[in-house]
């Protein structure tokens, strides 16, 4: 079961920067006055925000398969790109290209390592009007995924993983991590059923190891008002982990006691917080 709490922060408007595709305000004319008369009222109702999702680190846009269900019924535009898992900002770099086509506000949201990547992708975008974390990193400049994950005990990813080291064309060697097959549910999906699970760990993306070590160089969460839910069941990134950070960017806090793939477990909650920092912010 869930638990709100949030804390408040004060947000400071950030440059502005051009969009490129849009959406528009929605408005109704009320007529009233005297008899004999007419005076046209506009009542406009801003049209909901894209939700933009960002998958992490073994995993893929599937992950959010029911969370983009709910919010499609509840009426917002969704849209989940692939992540390369290459590096915070080659990925970020890739996410903007992305988000710069689509117009008007937009809500990104991020889980595991995504949080790293939504950081970097909104910064200085007045068009983001906020960020939702999922068991997520929020690394301030000059911190990796891998320091933070190392803050605070709890995190088993390390025994789990399988590394793969190949050669690319121009001869050098990149190592990509994989969470091997016979672990994956335990560590990453403990509350998922085993079919669904098993099949998560088929379709798993790996990361490169260099990502998982790369400082941020920016941190969106600084200037731009966010929620983050934080599973506290979690053995890839420490409870304490995720509250340390979520409570230093003044994050909406909801604790839900869920594994790491907590979109796919508790996709109800998930969607639920979204769509409280789309409201919050219209």
């Amino acid at each position: 079961m869930a638990r709100n709490k949030s804390r408040r922060g004060q947000w400071l408007p950030t440059a502005i920067v051009t969009a490129v595709a849009g959406s528009a305000l929605l408005g109704t004319f009320v007529i009233g006055g005297p008899a004999n008369a007419t005076t046209p009222a506009v009542s406009a109702t801003k049209a909901k925000p894209t939700i933009v999702l960002e998958h992490g680190a073994f995993a893929d846009g599937s992950s959010w398969s029911d969370v983009i269900t709910r919010l499609r019924r509840d009426g917002y535009p969704v849209v989940a790109p692939s992540d390369p898992l290459r590096g915070p900002a080659q990925d970020a770099a890739v996410l903007r290209s992305v988000v710069d086509h689509i117009q008007g506000p937009k809500i990104l949201v991020g889980h595991s390592y995504g949080g790293s990547v939504i950081s970097e992708a909104a910064t200085n975008d007045p068009q983001v009007k906020a960020l939702v974390y999922v068991a997520a990193f929020l690394p301030a400049p000059g911190e990796s995924a891998l320091e933070l994950t190392g803050k605070f005990p709890g995190s088993t990813l390390s025994d789990a993983l399988d590394p793969v080291t190949y050669t690319l064309p121009d001869g050098s060697t990149t190592t990509d991590l994989y969470i091997q097959t016979s672990k994956f549910r335990h560590q990453f999906a403990a509350d998922v059923p085993a079919a669904q699970a098993s099949i998560m760990a088929a379709i798993q993306r790996p990361i490169a190891q260099s990502a998982l070590e790369e400082k941020a160089t920016t941190a969106a969460w600084q200037t731009t008002p966010s929620w983050d839910v934080v599973t506290t069941q979690d053995l890839n990134i420490p409870p304490a982990a995720q509250l340390f950070m979520a409570r230093r960017a003044h994050s909406h806090i909801t604790e839900v006691a869920a594994s790491h793939s907590v979109a796919v477990s508790h996709p109800d909650t998930v969607a639920q917080v979204i769509e409280k920092a789309a409201n919050a912010t219209r």
